[in-house]
């Protein structure tokens, strides 16, 4: 459904700001960019800043007026940081990602505006008042002003993170090592019982636990793994762990021997 969402960046002056927005745009799946009156576009710094959503600036569309720029769109929502005392329906971001998906959801092919304004002065009384909905983001009262691209980042966050959540996606994703596949299978009882007796062997070589006088140590740390659910890759560190401690102490038993 994003694809008909488009970010409208007005009368842009650093061509750094909307390299950073076009990469904050792919990072959330937004992929439409319209410029607007532009100072400097296309420009080196743009590509600089844009680290590798050059797709994003190469179909990025140019226009002289907003208007042009949202002529098509049946919603259209302004960002602005200031108040302008306009009686005017006003949303945070997460609400705005909420408005622009139920329009997405109940009209056909609806094509959406987010719409930025000038670095140092955002939008315009009159270019706000052509949005249907202004995007306030609640930044600290005495340093409001957001980075464009910034801006841009917020919005296109909260929208992803919205639409993930409605198509029932994932939202966050456990952090894994190289070999994933093999990490998250779960040790099995044959494995846990093979390590419990391996522990209980070292255990036993260091003189840390006595059979004779088990004070329920075995249960105890049987109780305490348990808890943790081990995986195999985590299995195998153990039972590596294990394993060079008996060499240590086998080859301090040697020393001992020597001597």
């Amino acid at each position: 459904m994003l694809k008909n969402v488009r970010v409208v960046l007005v009368n842009t002056s650093h061509p750094g700001n909307i390299g950073g927005a076009a990469r904050a745009m792919k990072n959330m799946g937004l992929s439409e960019l319209v410029l607007v009156d532009p100072e400097r576009f296309p420009d080196p710094d743009a590509v600089s800043r844009a680290s590798g959503a050059d797709d994003v600036l190469a179909n990025a569309r140019i226009v002289a007026t907003l208007e042009e720029a949202i002529a098509d769109c049946s919603l259209v929502l302004g960002t602005s940081a200031r108040d302008r005392r306009i009686p005017w329906p006003v949303l945070d971001p997460r609400e705005s990602a909420d408005k622009v998906l139920d329009q997405l959801e109940q009209v056909a092919d609806a094509q959406i505006a987010l719409v930025f304004g000038r670095e140092d002065s955002g939008l315009t009384t009159d270019e706000l008042q052509r949005c249907h909905y202004h995007v306030h983001i609640p930044s600290m009262p005495d340093f409001s002003s957001l980075n464009l691209a910034a801006a841009v980042q917020v919005l296109a966050y909260e929208l992803r993170m919205q639409s993930l959540q409605r198509e029932g996606a994932p939202t966050k994703m456990h952090k894994v090592e190289t070999t994933a596949v093999f990490n998250e299978i779960p040790a099995t009882a044959g494995e846990l019982e093979q390590f419990y007796q391996h522990l209980e062997q070292v255990l036993v070589e260091i003189g840390f636990h006595d059979p004779q006088k088990p004070r329920q140590l075995m249960p105890r740390l049987r109780r305490l793994y348990g808890r943790v659910h081990l995986n195999r890759m985590e299995m195998n560190i153990l039972r590596g762990i294990l394993t060079e401690t008996q060499k240590a102490v086998g080859v301090k038993a040697a020393g001992e021997r020597r001597t």
